[in-house]
């Protein structure tokens, strides 16, 4: 019975993006995933509110990206690193906010505000036998999904960085900086110049990243070809990356990897998140959707770094 008045609390917020107070669900389920997020979007009465709302999911911090983030915190930030995790969420609900109103305020000025007329259920305590079968359920359900992406995933990481690009070389045998992979990476590292993360090591595990989130961390480690750590040791593959952001960012590792995770945040989820957008809204919104997860990505990454280098 908690998620329908917390509906009623945040309407009044909601109203000033011209959504309802129902929209608060999928938004807060995208918190865990944007794909089943975008399915809740269908408890919506009017159309334009799904379609506003199916566009603010992905601006929702899903679980696939906290991975990513916590690797980061841990290596760049030491005891600090939950404090970065935070930031990054409270950054997640600004930009949802923030673009919320942007939308409304362009592109759906007419909406209407109808009230919100919603049943209150009785609260009920779930029982441990009910809450232990419904976490193992969704675990399990995210296990298979999640290994499938990322066993596939480094599957064509692989293949990538094994065809070479210059002749004189064979399948298997070359150096990854040589490989289709990472000739492809440092073709487009240049646009993250401005951002401070230009290195192809790093462009190229957001390429992969578009794929699944989950997959970030093991494209890294298939590029630095560094062995597993030790439990609580972040091993070489940390100092690898602390290295790259180092040298990408002239000095000021601290701005580069927030700009890189601010960017990890609101550019596009993951392929399985369009496919969802595409069914709801069609592939028109899908694709303007990708274009406002990127300029909204690129620019805020570009602001962080480069007011942040001028403090550390």
């Amino acid at each position: 019975g908690y998620l329908a008045r917390a509906a009623i609390v945040t309407d009044r917020l909601m109203r000033t993006m011209g959504l309802p107070g129902r929209a608060f669900l999928p938004l807060v389920v995208g918190f865990g995933c944007n794909v089943q997020a975008i399915s809740a979007t269908r408890i919506l009465p009017d159309a334009r509110q799904r379609l506003l709302t199916v566009l603010l999911v992905p601006f929702t911090s899903c679980s696939a990206r906290l991975t990513v983030f916590v690797m980061l915190g841990t290596v760049f930030f030491g005891k600090n690193a939950g404090t970065a995790v935070f930031g990054m969420y409270v950054t997640s609900v600004a930009l949802v906010v923030l673009i919320g109103l942007l939308l409304r305020r362009t592109l759906w000025r007419t909406m209407g505000a109808e009230p919100l007329i919603i049943d209150l259920p009785a609260y009920h305590v779930p029982t441990l036998r009910l809450t232990g079968a419904v976490v193992w359920q969704r675990l399990r359900g995210f296990l298979k999904t999640a290994s499938g992406i990322i066993v596939a995933t480094v599957c064509a990481v692989w293949l990538l960085q094994s065809i070479p690009t210059t002749s004189g070389q064979t399948f298997g045998h070359v150096p990854v900086e040589d490989s289709v992979y990472g000739v492809a990476a440092r073709t487009i590292s240049p646009v993250f110049a401005p951002a401070g993360f230009d290195q192809w090591q790093t462009a190229s595990a957001l390429i992969v990243g578009f794929v699944a989130k989950e997959a970030v961390i093991s494209s890294w480690a298939q590029t630095y070809a560094t062995e597993q750590p030790q439990p609580g040791q972040t091993g070489l593959l940390g100092d690898h990356i602390r290295a790259a952001f180092e040298q990408s960012s002239g000095g000021h590792p601290l701005p580069a990897v927030l700009a890189f995770m601010v960017f990890l945040l609101a550019y596009t989820p993951c392929v399985a998140t369009l496919a969802a957008q595409r069914r709801e809204v069609g592939l028109r919104w899908t694709i303007f959707g990708v274009g406002i997860q990127l300029a909204t990505a690129w620019l805020l990454a570009v602001a962080v770094f480069q007011i942040g280098r001028l403090f550390w």
